[in-house]
């Protein structure tokens, strides 16, 4: 009995060889499913690290411009263009004044012949001014940038194109403020009633006959005395020794150009009122077609708010109705950054009185303004506010003008608390005055009207026409 117990409570080998098997089993089953979920795991970030590589692939090659390869004979023509010596007839720059020209060179022939080239050719004669400049944006992807300039400048000229303003009219606006010597130490920004395309070869022209003038006169050694013809070109050869600061308008270049050039002039830049005033906001306000007197007013905030960190004196004027003979801000230059300088109308040249201005006060000739930039865009601000209100009070909306709005906020010290306003006696003078071509010399600004028009244009380009370098600069002479 004693070993029939003991035989079968003890464990079989049968029994030990089964447990073995079944744990061993266990432990298989555990390594492959962990050996299956890494390889998912790895498969899977393979997936997504493919997906990132091409993707950045994909965003590299839409990103990347790539450098087209010039024709053989284009390139071998065009360095044939650059061995031969022709005047300039496109190039404003003064660097590249005496750069030849392809337009005089007997191979444009054989190029005009290719039936690629040959449109290209065609766009270029019907206006090379425009054609050989890229479309620039002069400020945060707005405006249009005309000229470029040498340097930073700490002033700015202001000028509003009205909607029947002439070529003339701002071919000589133009020509007489680069004569002036104002742009050697002053921005200009243009803002325009409606499309600038029409004026750009105006622009152009003006620039490049003004390069030549400094060349001419830089080439007579001229430069210590001021010629019979009013131009001193003396102040575009000043340079300042310390570091030169980049211009505000358009891109930064990556070399200096008052370096290069050995000149220093101001940038010319131009905006539409659209750009501005994309709202048009007082044509709310007004039963008729806002007029670019009031509307500029509306385009001031927004041009001179993004800019007033860079301009100490700015100086609004109107194009159509002036000229510049000399430098309007130097009476402005050592007040306050709030004062801002106001001349009155000519006695008998307002014609009836505005029911805006008071006895006190002569009305406010809106031709040009001056003064320091905080106070030039806090009087913006302010007329903006007031021509608003006038038209909402007014049942005649019709009446509302600039210059009775000026007159309004100069007689109430409330509503200019935060501007310094200097009221001139003075008046601006206009042709009538003037009496002979000798008293141009006296003036830094003239007012020009419809009627004087054509007898100031006359006595203006008479003058001019007297130097004989003048008149070889000028095609009008």
């Amino acid at each position: 009995m004693l070993f029939s117990s003991s035989s079968s409570s003890s464990p079989s080998p049968s029994s030990y060889s089964s447990s073995s098997s079944s744990k061993t089993c266990t432990v298989f089953r555990r390594t492959n499913s962990n050996n299956l979920l890494l390889s998912k795991a790895r498969s899977t970030i393979s997936i997504c690290a493919l997906l990132v590589f091409i993707t950045l692939l994909l965003f590299t090659l839409s990103t990347f411009e790539p450098t087209t390869k010039s024709h053989p004979l284009i390139t071998t023509a065009s360095r044939r263009f650059l061995s031969q010596k022709s005047p300039p007839t496109t190039n404003t720059d003064p660097k590249l004044l005496n750069k030849p020209n392809a337009t005089t060179n007997p191979n444009h022939s054989f190029l005009r012949s290719s039936p690629w080239f040959g449109k290209m050719w065609k766009q270029k004669q019907t206006n090379p001014n425009l054609a050989s400049r890229r479309h620039q944006f002069a400020l945060q992807k707005m405006g249009t940038l005309y000229r470029r300039g040498t340097r930073a400048m700490a002033d700015l000229v202001v000028g509003h194109v009205q909607e029947d303003v002439t070529e003339d009219d701002l071919r000589l606006f133009l020509r007489l403020l680069h004569r002036s010597g104002l742009t050697s130490k002053a921005d200009v920004a243009l803002i325009f009633a409606s499309s600038s395309s029409r004026f750009g070869s105006v622009i152009a022209e003006e620039d490049h006959s003004f390069f030549k003038l400094i060349n001419h006169y830089k080439e007579l050694n001229r430069t210590s005395r001021k010629p019979s013809s009013g131009f001193d070109v003396a102040p575009f050869l000043k340079l300042e020794k310390k570091q030169i600061e980049e211009p505000l308008w358009g891109k930064k270049s990556t070399n200096s150009e008052a370096e290069l050039t050995q000149l220093s002039y101001g940038s010319v830049v131009g905006f539409e009122a659209g750009e501005l005033d994309p709202e048009n906001s007082l044509s709310g306000f007004l039963d008729h077609v806002v007029p670019m007197s009031l509307r500029r007013w509306a385009c001031y905030p927004m041009l001179l708010g993004r800019v007033r960190r860079n301009f100490k004196h700015i100086m609004l004027v109107d194009v159509q109705n002036s000229v510049v003979l000399g430098d309007p801000l130097c009476r402005i230059r050592h007040h306050s950054p709030e004062s801002v300088l106001l001349f009155t109308m000519p006695p008998g040249k307002h014609g009836k009185k505005n029911s805006e201005s008071t006895p006190s006060h002569g009305p406010v000739n809106s031709v040009i303004i001056t003064g320091g930039a905080r106070g030039v865009r806090r009087l913006s601000n302010t007329v903006l506010t007031e021509i608003v209100r006038a038209t909402i009070q007014h049942k005649r909306k019709n009446s509302v003008t600039e210059s009775g709005i000026l007159s309004q906020i100069v007689a109430n010290a409330f509503v200019a608390k935060n501007i310094n306003l200097i009221t001139s006696t003075e008046s601006i003078p206009d042709p009538s005055s003037l009496g002979a071509a000798t008293g141009l010399s006296g003036h830094t600004i003239i007012q020009r009207g419809n009627s004087n028009a054509f007898d100031l244009n006359s006595i203006i380009m008479k003058q001019i026409c007297l130097s004989e370098i003048d008149t070889c600069v000028y095609r009008d002479c």
